[in-house]
């Protein structure tokens, strides 16, 4: 298995995306995209692509205005960010793949998976929604203005304990502090844009035309996009599953990379038998 290659691209409109490819040996081998979370970037899948890379083919990058990707202020939505991926899997030589979202992430999956069906083979929506809710623009908008007004350090300690269990944040200080790094430096700007864009996004007529399967999964914790929320997207995928967590809350691919692992395992058809010492 050859190690993970580092690249950019440059997108239709400009924007340089950087990305890691984990190329299996085997070129038949499943393909995953992986899109990450809200102020965070590729490396919340760290844990995950170590479960995976030896039965995948593994494509993670920085969503546009985070990470390394171009720090780009217009006007974000979940399309746009789909199509990005879509470029992605273009420059990279992939005709479809398997596509896995945490929280923000879980929304671009959502949308490749309905514009870019003849793409998609499976679909994992991880902590995440189609609708935050009616007075989703407001508290959007109040946490963008927070950011604006006092840095983005302002909100640390409101994500930390919304990411993880306590008892996960109790044992896990170099996780907090790596992922805590990158959520500071966030381009702020870029921050409200995406805010604004997680905010109005409704993406419940989409749902019914997610034909690929689909596995649902949601911390047991998480309060951020709660199991209500995760239950209304089973409800509305044809072919999906439910899986809940039992010891997280709403970045599970970081607290419980394992769990996710397998449930991307199941979605890809690997027999769990073949899987014996490394679940």
């Amino acid at each position: 298995m050859a190690g993970p290659t580092e690249g950019q691209f440059t997108t239709a409109d400009g924007c340089v995306i950087a990305y890691t490819l984990q190329a299996h040996a085997d070129s038949s081998a499943p393909r995953v995209a992986l899109i990450h979370s809200l102020a965070l970037d590729r490396s919340v899948w760290n844990g995950v692509v170590a479960e995976l890379a030896p039965h995948a083919s593994i494509l993670a990058y920085d969503c546009r205005g985070h990470g390394r990707s171009s720090p780009v202020t217009m006007r974000y939505t979940a399309d746009l960010f789909a199509d990005d991926l879509g470029q992605l899997m273009d420059h990279v030589g992939w005709p479809a793949a398997t596509v896995a979202g945490c929280s923000m992430g879980g929304c671009v999956a959502q949308a490749f998976a309905a514009n870019y069906a003849e793409r998609t083979q499976g679909a994992c929506l991880i902590d995440t929604t189609a609708w935050y809710g009616a007075d989703a623009p407001a508290k959007w908008r109040e946490r963008a203005a927070t950011a604006i007004a006092k840095g983005m350090g302002a909100l640390i300690d409101f994500q930390v304990t919304r990411w993880f269990t306590d008892a996960f944040r109790a044992t896990h200080g170099e996780t907090i502090a790596a992922l805590t790094a990158v959520f500071l430096a966030n381009d702020v700007r870029c921050y409200e844009r995406t805010c604004e864009m997680l905010g109005t996004e409704d993406l419940r007529p989409l749902l019914t035309s997610i034909k690929a399967p689909t596995a649902v999964v949601v911390g047991a914790e998480d309060y951020a996009t709660p199991i209500s929320m995760a239950e209304a997207l089973h409800q509305s995928i044809p072919q999906s599953t439910l899986t809940v967590i039992a010891q997280g809350r709403h970045i599970t691919p970081a607290e419980c990379p394992r769990e996710i692992a397998r449930e991307l395992k199941k979605l890809l058809n690997i027999q769990l038998c073949t899987l014996a010492g490394t679940l």
